[in-house]
């Protein structure tokens, strides 16, 4: 399992001189734009579960959120809009975005109880608990 411990080598002067002249340098693929996976935390409280989603530059019609058959599936697109461009960039960040995340609910979530808000670059989605309980843990004998 050596490839999961993080490599702390300084590279060597000949690496760095020939990524320093890399047309990769300034014409990266890898920031384009495309599909990325935003970060969220899950929270409990008494009545509720509450997701908070961190995917600034989205706006508040970007995001589809759907609940079927105990899945939340949340997913956003940026309207990507074809410009014709006058000046000559050497970089170029703006870009598209898309994601889909999806996520398992729990037994006792009203799928009809889900409510959402957007606001400076935070989606919240708040899903309320049924007054069913969750099933409580049971030990199986093997017979």
């Amino acid at each position: 399992m050596t490839a999961l411990i993080k490599s702390h080598r300084v590279p060597s002067w000949k690496s760095m001189m020939e990524n320093f002249w890399s047309p990769d340098r300034f014409f990266d693929k890898t920031s384009s734009g495309g599909e990325f996976l935003p970060a969220v935390n899950i929270r409990e409280t008494k009545n509720h579960y509450k997701l908070d989603v961190a995917v600034p530059g989205f706006k508040k019609n970007d995001f589809k959120i759907i609940t079927e058959d105990g899945l939340l599936t949340i997913s956003a697109e940026t309207n990507k809009e074809e410009k014709e461009e006058i000046d000559s960039y050497t970089r170029k960040e703006f870009s598209f975005a898309s994601f889909r995340r999806t996520f398992k609910l729990p037994d006792n979530v009203e799928e009809d109880g889900v409510n959402a808000n957007y606001h400076n670059g935070l989606l919240e989605i708040e899903l309320k608990k049924s007054g069913r309980n969750q099933a409580a843990k049971k030990e199986i004998k093997v017979d």
